[in-house]
Order: structure tokens, then C-alpha cells, then sequence
């Protein structure tokens, strides 16, 4: 099925801070870095992959090219695949919807092939947890994380798996600001921990689950080919953010929010105003960073040299396809993006909500981190 739509492109101004750290991996550009024409995909007219989901969040693909998602009111998990429809393969027990809350981020174990779970993140009556289950058996979940706090909002909730086969977890502050700083709670953090649920021996803080902190809430995580960790970050009311995160990392919230000059914290290397962005999923592919925007409903392009160096984001896709949610890169070379109309603060349309694939007619190798496929 594919479905034809009027490409809007504009040029986003945006602030770029100058001072970004040897260590985060960036630095600022001598010349202007310049999107290949956003990754070389066809953003005019893309395969729709499936229709009538119900706010779809979590997205990751198995090794045969199918993918499974969440969706997050109804705690549940379909798999899809193109020019079939969607399967119901896993309701997800102790799931309760609300606000931002429910079924949020999922993630394939690496080595699916060889011990078949997969992961979900969601909020409880009392928390936010992560669990993991076999689509063999999905009733029977085993708990990796639980007692984050949750809330109606700043639930944060993305997963994914990183380059060294640790899983990350972006959480937010739970609408308490003060969590964030707060190194004994687990809000307002990226976290990394094993696939079992253990600490990783080289976390930053020892004993802690805590990787980077001062986050308000992390709704996208995404490593470029060289192994840098990027994260989508929800401002309050001024600037949300991508950052580059870095082990042990203060990135500022509610101290700061957008650039600062505060040697205290780490700065963005992009922002928006809140209207342009209301940034969820991220992914790289063509050495691009793609970001979907929810309030500023359009997908923005952000090149990022191999260096490191981050350009002029451009935005895609503006006002055609809504409310966008999640985006992610296929181990085919396609990009999937996922529409986010029916979370009651969209304006649905026919067919909502969808997965929408967009190719470049080349096949692309996956990037780093890349879930469900071989390392």
C-alpha cells in the first residue's frame, strides 16, 4: 500500500551550541556539515506498513525483517511486516494506561537468535518497570527494574540496547524536577544495566543502575556508526534538546534548561523551541539523525559528520503525517516512523494510527546498536 503526500521542507532556526567537550566526541564544526539529502530517503511517498494501532511506541525488529510494536493504551504488543496485516502476539500483564503513561519502550534482545526475549517498558499502578518475556510464553514476564516512580507525566520510557550489549533506559523526572539531580533516585536519568537486570561493573556511579543524569524527561536513544549514545530530551518550556551522552554526565535540568554556559553540566548540541520539536524517537541512518517531532509534527533531519560535527537540522514532513512518535532504522536500509494522533492530543485521521516505511532504494548496513540483528 502506498501512500502519496506533499513533501514540506523548511529550514529550522535553531541554536547550536559553540562548546561542547572533547569527550562527548563533538565538536564545533569549521564548516557547515550538510545533510545527503537526509539520508537519501524518499520522504514523498512511503510504504504504509500497518494502520489502526493505537498509539504505537515501542518499535524494534526481529531478525526475518518483521518488527514488533507496543501499544501503549492498550498494553499490547502486534508484529508487523509489509503487505500483511498486524498479528496480536503478547498482552503485556500489570499495564496501566494513563496521561503518558502505559506501554512505552521495547527493544529485541542482540542475541534473540539464541535466547528469544524481548523487552518492554511500561508503568504499573505503582511504577515504572522493565520486563522481559518470550513471545512463546508472554504471560510469564520476568522483572529486570521496577520501583521507578511514575506519574501522568515526564515517564520518559525508551529502551535499546547499546553497541557494548547493555541496555539503556531513558526515565523521566515523574513531574518532580528534583528527582533528576538526585542521584539516589532513578528519575531523571539514563540508566544502563545487564539484559538480566545486574550493574554493569563500569557504571559511573558504583552499585547505582545511573549512566547519565539532570535529564527532565529522555524519550529517544540512538548510537550514530562510531558508537556515540544521542538522546531526544523534552524541554518545560523554552528549549528541548538532543544531547551526547557521556558516562556520569550532569546534562542540567531543572538547573538549566537548552544551552548553558555553566561548566557544571554538559550543553546540548541541538535545540528547538518546544513548538518546532517535542522530540520522541531518534535513529541514524545515511549519517543523519533523524528525530520525530510530536507538538512540531515533522520529522528533523540532523547530519552528523563522522567526526562527530552536527549540522543545520532541516525538518521533513511537516503537518502531513501529524503527531509523529517513533523512529527507527530497519535492518533493511528503510526507515519506519511511527504516527502518534490517537494519544488524545492529536487530531486523528483516517486510518490512524500507522507505521510508515520510507526507502531509498539502497540497502544500508545497520547501524551500531542495532537490535535483532548480528553484531
Amino acid at each position: 500500500m502506498r501512500l502519496r503526500a506533499v513533501l514540506t521542507v523548511v529550514t529550522a532556526v535553531i541554536a547550536l551550541v559553540s562548546t561542547v567537550s572533547a569527550e562527548a566526541g563533538v565538536q564545533p564544526a569549521p564548516a557547515p556539515v550538510i545533510a545527503s539529502q537526509a539520508g537519501g530517503f524518499d520522504f514523498a511517498d512511503p510504504d504504509v506498513v500497518a494502520t489502526g494501532l493505537d498509539v504505537p511506541w515501542g518499535l524494534d525488529f526481529l531478525p526475518d525483517g518483521s518488527a514488533l510494536v507496543g501499544q501503549r493504551d492498550r498494553g499490547t504488543v502486534v508484529r508487523i511486516r509489509p503487505g500483511r496485516s498486524p498479528v496480536p502476539v503478547a498482552r503485556i500483564p500489570g499495564v496501566v494506561a494513563g496521561g503518558e503513561g502505559g506501554l512505552l519502550g521495547l527493544a529485541v534482545s542482540p542475541r534473540y537468535r539464541q535466547d528469544r526475549w524481548v523487552y518492554v517498558c511500561f508503568t504499573t499502578a505503582s511504577d515504572i518497570r522493565i520486563t522481559r518475556f518470550r513471545l512463546s510464553a508472554p504471560q510469564h514476564q520476568q522483572v529486570i527494574l521496577s520501583g521507578l516512580q511514575r506519574a501522568s507525566v515526564h515517564n520518559g520510557g525508551r529502551i535499546a540496547f547499546g553497541p557494548d550489549g547493555l541496555l539503556y533506559a531513558g526515565i523521566g523526572d515523574a513531574g518532580m524536577p528534583a528527582n533528576a539531580q538526585n542521584l539516589a533516585s532513578r528519575n531523571g536519568k539514563i540508566l544502563r544495566i545487564r539484559p538480566n537486570g545486574g550493574i554493569p561493573a563500569d557504571n559511573p556511579f558504583p552499585g547505582s543502575p545511573v549512566f547519565s543524569y539532570g535529564h527532565r524527561n529522555v524519550q529517544g536513544l540512538a548510537w550514530d556508526p562510531h558508537g556515540r549514545l544521542f538522546a531526544s530530551e523534552f524541554g518545560q518550556a523554552t528549549w528541548d534538546e538532543v544531547n551526547v551522552i557521556v558516562r556520569g554526565g550532569n546534562y542540567g535540568w531543572p538547573v538549566v534548561e537548552g544551552p548553558s554556559v555553566d561548566s557544571r553540566f554538559r550543553a546540548p548540541v541541538v535545540v528547538w523551541p518546544p513548538a518546532q520539536a517535542s522530540p520522541s524517537g531518534v535513529a541514524f541512518a545515511g549519517g543523519t539523525l533523524f528525530v520525530a517531532a510530536l507538538r512540531g509534527t515533522r520529522l528533523w533531519t540532523v547530519p552528523v559528520s563522522a567526526a562527530g560535527q552536527v549540522g543545520t537540522p532541516v525538518a521533513e514532513l511537516v503537518g502531513v503525517h501529524g503527531r509523529l512518535r517513533t523512529v527507527v532504522a530497519a535492518p533493511d536500509g528503510s526507515l519506519w516512523v511511527t504516527t502518534s494522533n490517537r494519544d488524545d492530543n492529536g487530531t486523528p485521521m483516517p486510518l490512524d494510527d500507522r507505521v510508515l516505511r520510507f526507502t531509498t532504494g539502497e540497502r544500508q548496513p545497520p547501524p551500531a546498536g542495532r537490535a535483532g540483528t548480528a553484531r
